[in-house]
């Protein structure tokens, strides 16, 4: 009689006991689950093996302690290329390059950047017959490749450009120092008519 209560009790009662027995395995296995770590976090970090930083090549001469060509990783500024060069020599023009050297400049691949010596600039500024001064003259406001460096060149340079008489050549001078000859524009020193004419005759460095 009592075993046929309990059967009788067992078929009344099936469904929440099935419930509850699923739910007491369910809750097995997550305890199971959860100290084993097949449950944890998903999300995973992964730690991508990047190649070889972007680099450029960049020279830096003149009053420099160690002159040379160096490589610099890319965005680097042209401060980061004179601490590669060792900073300043004593015999460097601090007043030309406080005045025209734009120290937070980015370093373009192979651009070439020249730091007088004290009164080098003077004597190109002056420069208008003797042979000895043309010299120097060339050497800062043109690189090897003829093309005439707008942070330097003197007004007579400037006027060999074509559509560059003396006003345009003034406002060049006038807005020294330049990151790139771009600024030409930026800037509003030149109508773009007037830039695109020159601007393969001219460089920044």
């Amino acid at each position: 009689m009592q075993g046929f209560d309990i059967e009788e009790m067992f078929i009344r009662f099936r469904y929440p006991f099935l419930i509850l027995l699923s739910g007491l395995i369910l809750t097995g296995l997550g305890i199971f689950a959860v100290k084993s770590g097949a449950l944890a976090p998903t999300t995973k970090v992964e730690i991508l093996e990047g190649g070889e930083e972007s680099q450029i090549t960049a020279e830096i001469s003149g009053a420099v302690t160690n002159p040379g060509v160096y490589k610099l990783k890319s965005g680097a500024r042209i401060e980061d290329l004179l601490i590669a060069a060792g900073g300043f020599s004593g015999d460097a023009d601090r007043i030309w390059t406080d005045k025209y050297l734009n120290r937070a400049a980015k370093v373009t691949d192979g651009q070439k950047v020249y730091i007088p010596k004290v009164d080098q600039q003077s004597d190109t500024l002056g420069a208008k017959s003797e042979g000895e001064h043309q010299t120097a003259s060339a050497n800062i406001s043109t690189d090897s490749k003829g093309l005439i460096n707008i942070n330097t060149a003197t007004l007579t340079q400037l006027d060999t450009l074509p559509g560059i008489g003396p006003v345009y050549g003034q406002n060049i001078i006038d807005h020294r120092p330049y990151s790139n000859t771009e600024e030409l524009l930026s800037k509003g020193v030149l109508k773009k008519s007037v830039y695109e004419k020159i601007k393969d005759q001219i460089a920044v460095y």
